[in-house]
């Protein structure tokens, strides 16, 4: 007799089956994929929250905008997933699939990635 990995109840149905409810599968698999400390919560909000703001002002996947204008939104500059330097030499800072590069004068080039 198979027991559900949640609740230990008995398990009705087929085989292959781990867990009695959806319920159950929801609960088992948020514990597991909870951020395990406030250190790692509070770093993924802040790369959540940079990444909702280039979003937001990169709706065509190729825009500009001002250094005022992200920090007015809250964007911070400490936080970002991966660096792409170019051939060319341009430095591309990025959250995920949404990038970013200095211009001149406090502008950003933002920029979207195809995956």
């Amino acid at each position: 007799m198979k027991t559900c990995l949640e609740c230990g109840e008995k398990i009705v149905g087929r085989e292959d089956k781990k867990f009695c409810s959806d319920g159950c599968r929801n609960a088992y698999n948020n514990k597991i994929n909870k951020d395990s400390t406030n250190f790692m919560r509070n770093i993924n909000n802040k790369l959540r929250k940079n990444y909702r703001i280039l979003s937001e002002l990169n709706v065509e996947g190729k825009s500009k905008t001002t250094r005022a204008k992200l920090l007015s939104k809250g964007f911070d500059f400490e936080f970002f997933t991966n660096i792409l330097q170019t051939k060319t030499g341009n430095t591309y800072y990025f959250l995920y699939d949404q990038g970013y590069m200095l211009l001149d004068n406090d502008f950003y080039m933002l920029v979207k990635k195809d995956i």
